[in-house]
This record gives structure tokens, C-alpha cells and sequence, in this order.
């Protein structure tokens, strides 16, 4: 009995929009072509390496018949030249039927390798998966980004709430009566957004959602190649995966597993690189808030003054600065308090200026009209 699940529940979950910008067919599904590229490569290089033995080994039984061929021509030889060109031939025959059992051998061998090869997306997806294939896709012209945009635009604004719902679940049976349900959910806009979805709650640190999210998020992506490979609709395909993965074939649920494994890394991945992004951002923002009036960062002129500078700022102490300055080599001491100034690390008349600024609170950062004159000695 399939159990009723409320999936109302979910309702209060949020994702970000901060990926708005970035239209998602640009973004989302280069988390699966990574890795399934460098794996299709490596299968071409496989049934490259297969299709070669077949070829040696079709060449060298066409030689070993041409030998043979010629030892029937030459059986019945009664001059001593015809005999040893037999003797040559059959040893010739000979030969050829090692390099056969060579060929034979090595082919054995790379099916055998073939056979132990795990299953995955691909392998899974080609056309003996299964007999019923329905609603068979006529071939369409590709979509513009523009289009693929507004679709999934649309697609999100109609749907969002049934998508999260989807994402959330578990159980293939839910997964199954859930799509069956709403089978419009069954494409490439739904796979997007749970990418997406995947990441804003990874950014958020909200890891084990993220899990659960990404394992629905394979669960598309399966019946989508499934769809290519078969080329039909995927509303008219999905109960096909399902029905695979509920019979607990292990090499299938290990190819599942492995999938969904890499695509969270990937996941962790992007989402490691949006943090450091909106840090540096986060950083570059509050570093434009605190230039000074000479277009210098004060935290970063700080760091560069002498150990001894930096105590009169620490210690807000005036005559220590100017002690300070006085010790120093003029070029030296000019270069520094310039920089200070265009940082507004201290700005020099600022004391006349805030004389009847009555209601300053204690503690604020010193003004420092003796060094502007001490900056004039030097000059």
C-alpha cells in the first residue's frame, strides 16, 4: 500500500533568487556534462580499442583462409619447388592460426573487461533498457538561450511549489505517484531548479537538506537520459526508471549511488566558490565605505605605518605621535602622514570644524591639528 504523504509540509521552504542573472540552462547542467564528458571520452577510447581487436582479428582469419586456400592448391604437389612452397605455405597457416588465437583471446578478454564495466547514466539508457517505448518524440530545432530562458522562467513561476514538493521526497514509490501525479514535472526546467536548489541550500549550510534534494535531483536527471537515449517523451518513460531502480539491481543502484555522489561534490563545489565570490564582494564593499578623502584604505595605511605609529593610533595619544613623528627621517615621516590624511586616518582640522559638535560620544578617534603642523615644519 503506498503511503499519503502531506506535502504541505514543505511549504515554508525558500530558495534564494540570487541566481536570477545567470540564466540556468548556462549554469546548472555543466554540473553533469563535467563529468559525464571526461566518461563518454573514456568509453569512446574503450569501444575505439574494441572495434580495433574485431578488425584484426577479421583481417587475420582473411589471411588464414588465403593460406589455407593456398595449401589446397598445392596438397597434391609432386615437383621438390611446389613442395616447399606447401612447406611454406602450411607454416604459414601455422602462424596465422596463433595470431587467430591471439586476436580471439584478446577480444574475449575486453568483452569480459566490458561486461565488469560499471553501469551509469549512459550504459543504462541505451535501447535494450526496454521494449515499450511510447510517445515517440519528433525531432525539433534547438531552442535559443532566449527561449530556453523565458521557458524555464515561466515554467518556475507556474511550478515552483510542486518542484519543491518533489525535491523533498524519499521513497521511489512517493517519487513515482508524485510524478505520476503531476507528470508536466517530468523535464529539464524541473532538473535546473533542484540544481539550483541544491546550491542556494548549500551556500545557506543547510547540508543535509542539500542530500535530499540532490538525490531527486539525480532521480530527473536518470529519466531525462533515459528519454534521450530511448528518444521519447519523458512523461512517457519515468515508471520505466522507476521500475528498474525498485528491483534493487545492484549494479544499477551502484551507478545511481555514484552519480548522485559526484553531483554533490559538485554541488559543494559551486557553492564554495558563490561564498567566496559574495566575501570578496562582501570585503571589496566595505573596503569603498572606508576610503578616505585621498581615495586610500585606512586599515590597509594602518597595517603599512611603523610598529610605533600604529601605538598612537591604538593609544589615541597626540603628543606620542608627534614624539614619533619628530624621531623619524623627514621623507620618511611626510610620506606616512600624507597617506594618513588621504586615508582619514586622522584628519587634521577637524577639531575647529566640530567645535560645537557638543554631543560627540568620548572615544572617537583623536583630531590631530598638531600634526598637520608638524606636516608643515616638515615641509
Amino acid at each position: 500500500v503506498m503511503t499519503t504523504i502531506d506535502y504541505s509540509v514543505w511549504d515554508h521552504i525558500e530558495v534564494s533568487d540570487d541566481e536570477d542573472e545567470i540564466h540556468p540552462n548556462i549554469d546548472t547542467p555543466s554540473l553533469f556534462r563535467w563529468r559525464h564528458q571526461a566518461r563518454v571520452e573514456r568509453m569512446e577510447v574503450f569501444m575505439k580499442k574494441g572495434e580495433e581487436l574485431e578488425k584484426s582479428l577479421m583481417e587475420s582469419r582473411r589471411k588464414l583462409a588465403e593460406a589455407q586456400r593456398r595449401v589446397q592448391e598445392l596438397v597434391s604437389a609432386s615437383t621438390p619447388e611446389a613442395k616447399a612452397d606447401l612447406a611454406k605455405a602450411q607454416e604459414e597457416e601455422k602462424q596465422l592460426k596463433k595470431q587467430e588465437r591471439s586476436w580471439e583471446k584478446k577480444l574475449q578478454e575486453h568483452r569480459i573487461e566490458e561486461k565488469k564495466m560499471p553501469w551509469n547514466v549512459d550504459t543504462l539508457s541505451k535501447e535494450g533498457f526496454s521494449k515499450s517505448v511510447v510517445n515517440v518524440k519528433p525531432e525539433k530545432e534547438e531552442e535559443t538561450e532566449e527561449e530556453k530562458e523565458e521557458k524555464h522562467k515561466t515554467f518556475v513561476e507556474k511550478y515552483e511549489k510542486q518542484i519543491k514538493h518533489f525535491g523533498m521526497l524519499r521513497r521511489w514509490d512517493d517519487s513515482q505517484k508524485y510524478l505520476s501525479d503531476y507528470p508536466h514535472l517530468v523535464c529539464e526546467e524541473t532538473a535546473n531548479y533542484l540544481v539550483i536548489m541544491c546550491i542556494d541550500l548549500e551556500v545557506e549550510e543547510k547540508h543535509a537538506l542539500m542530500e535530499q534534494v540532490a538525490h531527486q535531483t539525480i532521480v530527473m536527471q536518470f529519466i531525462l537520459e533515459l528519454s534521450k537515449s530511448l528518444k521519447v517523451d519523458p512523461r512517457g518513460c519515468f515508471r520505466q526508471f522507476f521500475a528498474k531502480i525498485k528491483t534493487a539491481d545492484q549494479q544499477y543502484q551502484d551507478a545511481f549511488n555514484d552519480e548522485l555522489e559526484s553531483f554533490k561534490e559538485r554541488v559543494r563545489g559551486r557553492a564554495k566558490i558563490r561564498i567566496e565570490k559574495a566575501l570578496k564582494e562582501y570585503e571589496e564593499e566595505e573596503r569603498q565605505k572606508r576610503m578616505g578623502p585621498g581615495g586610500l584604505d585606512p586599515v590597509e595605511v594602518y597595517e603599512s605605518l611603523p610598529a610605533e605609529m600604529q601605538k598612537c593610533f591604538d593609544d589615541k595619544d597626540i603628543q606620542m605621535l608627534q614624539d614619533a613623528i619628530s624621531r623619524m627621517d623627514p621623507t620618511e615621516a611626510k610620506h606616512h602622514m600624507k597617506r594618513c590624511i588621504e586615508s582619514g586616518l586622522w584628519v587634521p582640522n577637524a577639531r575647529a570644524d566640530e567645535e560645537g559638535e557638543k554631543d560627540k560620544e568620548e572615544g572617537d578617534e583623536p583630531q590631530y591639528e598638531e600634526v598637520k603642523k608638524e606636516e608643515q615644519r616638515l615641509e
